[in-house]
């Protein structure tokens, strides 16, 4: 080995390259061994993208599109391509008319305001473009600049959601991204060219388009687009709440905290959601059913909401019982096992679904019935005397991640049940082309409340969430549309609020280990929010059952 060669480690192999070699040269040797595509490297155990190049001895691992980093990475480079079409075919002046709004279907909502507004032969020619783009294999360059001449740039831009976003995040120096001669910001890493982005599809939608996207179990299928018509009318409710408190960005949001009136917008956006559950209970009672089944993903709020909906449903002159189909676990030792040899919970055959249909379906029948409790520790169910009987005014309310599934209630009469599907659906945005996934939210929530009140750790948290993913894709997004109604759980402060304690959990991550790249991620997001105390949120605050101090007993 000579000073201009350098040793490399992959795939359990030991090689020598020049000094100066780009891991994009490299990966291409490597291109056949995987799947899919390579898109970016890990190199020493640090993620980095394959323009770097090789300095030093190093451990190389590559990251491909199959992967959760690889995936976003595409999703991002995507938005990149499709705004730079939109700048070709709309022209300069209607680039600052685009925002990239939220996950919908199994891609990216663009919203084109203002008037003349889309139609389908302006997507038609914008879908083109970017598959012209694509055909070219053009490279996605990166420069780094000054935050100072950033700021300049966004005005001149008119970015001015990015303008603020970096006002209030002292680093001094700021990523930009290019792509023949189209300039913006993405808070993480992009494909090395146009090239790698293949997949995707435009359909025309309300006030603008949806770019679908493959996932990192499919990296080169698409799914079929299905418009969401129940999920989009809620996140147009969250934009219409962002309007009335003027913060669609962290930047704005920002300003309000600087200003000292975050108090003011915590009291308004707990009302905003109090008045929502109180429409919601009035919905249920004019409705006669007696049923309430409420279902969502981990960490939406489904406890704390299903305490508020009753204490509304009361004052609708219901009283409502809390059944949690958690307590219908079967006991332990018949949990099914995953193909790890795991138990898994999440699935449905994880409930003794024939008692609980039995249960049900006698106390509809105005029977008096004795329902079980789950003892977590022991993993056994048990019966303690909790005896019920419903009379004219009693309503259920169950709350389970199956429970917008039929296969659970089999045996109870469809017109006898109120579908609820609740989920913490982000409504801030980082800017106007950069998303806040509602993925990273429920998240962040999980692993402050697993932290104070399991003592699970961080590192933990993240260990375990690809499996929760999992079981969410398969066992409740599916049947979200098939809600009667959909509530979002998330308030647009909650981030400046939870990084005070998701911060100190996720520091305390090592570098050596799998989780470390999540967490450093997660701390660049956060780095993003300025942090307020906890001390203004009301007790019956859906956040309150992840940071503590609940009235409620949770």
């Amino acid at each position: 080995m000579t000073e201009t060669q350098k040793r490399v480690t992959l795939y359990g192999e030991e090689r020598l390259y020049p000094v100066g070699t780009p891991l994009l040269a490299i990966a291409a040797e490597y291109q056949e061994r995987e799947p899919y595509d390579i898109v970016l490297a890990m190199r020493n155990r640090k993620l980095c993208e394959l323009h770097k190049c090789i300095e030093e001895d190093c451990t190389l691992e590559f990251v491909t599109c199959g992967q959760q980093a690889g995936m976003q990475a595409y999703k991002r480079s995507i938005t990149l391509l499709a705004l730079k079409a939109c700048y070709d075919i709309l022209g300069e002046d209607h680039i600052d008319r685009i925002y990239v709004d939220f996950s919908f279907g199994k891609g990216y909502y663009f919203r084109f305001i203002g008037e003349p507004g889309l139609d389908v032969s302006a997507v038609e020619q914008i879908e083109k473009r970017m598959r012209e783009l694509v055909e070219a294999d053009l490279p996605i360059t990166k420069r780094t600049i000054e935050t100072e001449q950033a700021l300049k740039l966004f005005e001149k831009y008119r970015m001015y959601d990015k303008e603020r976003l970096f006002r209030y995040r002292k680093v001094p120096k700021v990523n930009i991204y290019s792509l023949d001669g189209y300039e913006d910001y993405y808070y993480g890493d992009m494909v090395p060219a146009t090239g790698y982005l293949k997949y995707f599809k435009l359909y025309l939608y309300e006030e603008g388009f949806v770019i679908q996207m493959p996932t990192e179990q499919n990296p080169k299928e698409l799914q079929p687009f299905h418009a969401q018509a129940k999920l989009f009318k809620v996140m147009q409710e969250a934009a219409r709440w962002s309007h009335l408190l003027d913060i669609d960005t962290v930047g704005d949001i920002n300003v309000q905290i600087t200003k000292g009136n975050i108090k003011e917008i915590i009291l308004v956006s707990e009302a905003l959601q109090e008045g929502r559950i109180a429409r919601l209970a009035e919905k249920i009672a004019e409705s006669g059913k007696k049923i309430v089944m409420i279902a969502g993903p981990s960490s939406s709020g489904k406890t704390t909401f299903s305490h508020r909906l009753s204490i509304q449903l009361r004052a609708n002159g219901l009283k409502p019982h809390p059944v949690p189909v958690d307590d219908y676990f079967v006991n332990r030792e018949n949990t099914p096992i995953d193909e790890h040899g795991k138990p898994n919970y999440e699935l449905l055959e994880a409930v003794d679904i024939e008692q609980f249909n039995r249960d049900m379906t006698a106390l509809l029948k105005g029977e008096n019935v004795e329902l079980p409790v789950f003892n977590f520790k022991t993993g056994q169910r048990e019966y303690k005397g909790k005896m019920l009987q419903l009379g004219p005014d009693d309503i259920l309310v169950i709350e389970g991640i199956h429970c917008l599934n039929d296969k659970l209630s089999y045996a109870l009469p469809p017109e006898s049940k109120f579908k609820i599907y609740i989920s913490a659906l982000t409504q801030l945005n980082l800017d106007e082309h950069n998303r806040i996934s509602t993925t990273d939210c429920r998240l962040i929530r999980r692993m402050v409340r697993d932290a104070r009140t399991r003592g699970t750790s961080a590192r933990d948290t993240i260990a375990r969430w690809p499996q929760v993913r999992e079981g969410e894709e398969k066992y409740i997004f599916p049947y979200q549309e098939t809600a009667d109604e959909m509530f979002n759980s998330n308030l647009i402060y909650e981030l400046s609020v939870l990084k005070q304690y998701a911060e100190p959990l996720l520091f305390g991550i090592p570098d050596d280990c799998p989780e470390y790249l999540e967490a450093r991620r997660l701390l660049k997001f956060l780095d993003y929010f300025l942090g307020v105390t906890s001390e203004d949120i009301p007790s019956n605050s859906l956040i309150r059952e992840f940071v503590g101090g609940s009235i409620f007993q949770i």
